[in-house]
């Protein structure tokens, strides 16, 4: 890095690159704020004039890694695109991205204002958009009647797809699983709206 100093913008997403390195390498208990200024090259008062403390941070690395991850297949029918997302969600889920969710959410017991962040800022409007988008697609093809296009249609598969993981503690959910939430519940959830 030369001497020109970063400002606005561009440390902002230095400071989120580097926090959602730390959390990728060290979970979210050994992400400090000096060592997330150390990677950025920065110092910490920079990180605390944009998140007031560790955890709002470490969501927003979070999200950080949640947006660039974020898939939008256009299969070209409903049923493809429900499963390649559910697919892609499952990967992510059970990849080390996934992992640095799980810590959040384990480290959420010790500090409940990160459960209350990760609820606010937890990137559910951006997946949320991906489905309605696939929701409005098909119902452009006559595949879907306008009325599944809906915020609870639209949220189903992944609120499944979560429990799977979350209830029955799977570390990745088999595809027959994804195919069976596509076909048993989603598809007969958007054809019944009409």
């Amino acid at each position: 890095m030369s001497g020109r100093r970063r400002r606005g913008e561009e440390l902002e997403q230095a400071i989120l690159r580097a926090a959602a390195e730390e959390l990728r390498e060290s979970g979210y208990a050994g992400m400090t704020m000096d060592r997330v200024a150390a990677r950025a090259g920065t110092n910490k008062n920079a990180i605390y004039r944009r998140w007031p403390h560790r955890a709002a941070l470490g969501i927003a690395a979070y999200r950080h890694l949640s947006d660039a991850a974020l898939p939008n297949p256009d299969t070209g029918s409903l049923r493809g695109d429900a499963l390649e997302m559910l697919r892609q969600i499952n990967a992510t889920w059970s990849s080390p991205h996934g992992a640095v969710l799980r810590d959040l959410l384990a480290a959420a017991a010790d500090e409940p204002e990160l459960l209350t962040l990760m609820r606010e800022r937890s990137g559910a409007d951006s997946m949320d958009r991906v489905w309605l988008g696939m929701l409005e697609r098909a119902a452009a093809r006559g595949e879907a009647p306008a009325a599944a296009v809906h915020h609870r249609v639209a949220t189903t598969p992944v609120m499944v797809l979560r429990a799977e993981y979350a209830v029955r503690g799977n570390p990745s959910v088999p595809d027959q699983v994804l195919v069976e939430i596509v076909d048993e519940v989603f598809l007969p959830l958007v054809r019944g709206r009409g």
